[in-house]
């Protein structure tokens, strides 16, 4: 479960993390994250933790299934919150396959977001850095350009 303070619960902070924050999306899942968003409803100097909250349409199934899902991503999120800077917020809001996706499929694509959004590699990069059989880093693709070289 995640705990109360975690947790992303008034419509104010949905909007300033999905409409102010930068986005991430997936095959599964979507992320919008907001860096230390400082909450105004707080007083004084208190920097609030990293909240998350998520988005589960009927999209994506059946209340059975929308529950599993958000039931997963809660428990997801609560491993990866000591990532996170203090005052952010995440919205994590789920595809339609999310509800036919394993465990561990879910996990790959929340890691994948949370890799670009906190400074991994850039979109169209390799983010694991692995290299070809010449031992040197794999060479962006050119689209523009048949590597076949069969004429069009």
């Amino acid at each position: 479960m995640l705990p109360t303070e975690h947790r992303l619960r008034r419509r104010e902070d949905f909007a300033t993390a999905v409409r102010r924050g930068r986005r991430a999306g997936r095959p599964l899942l979507v992320v919008h994250f907001r860096s230390g968003a400082t909450d105004p409803h707080a007083a004084g100097e208190y920097v609030p933790p990293a909240r998350a909250g998520f988005v589960v349409s009927k999209a994506v199934g059946v209340a059975v299934v929308r529950n599993k899902v958000k039931r997963r991503l809660r428990h997801l999120m609560r491993d990866r919150l000591d990532r996170l800077p203090a005052g952010s917020l995440v919205v994590v809001r789920a595809l339609p396959g999310a509800g036919a996706a394993e465990h561990d499929q879910l996990a790959r694509d929340l890691d994948a977001a949370f890799q670009r959004l906190l400074g991994g590699a850039p979109k169209g990069c390799n983010p694991t850095g692995a290299t070809t059989d010449s031992g040197s880093a794999a060479a962006p693709r050119n689209p523009g350009r048949d590597p076949g070289g069969s004429a069009q």
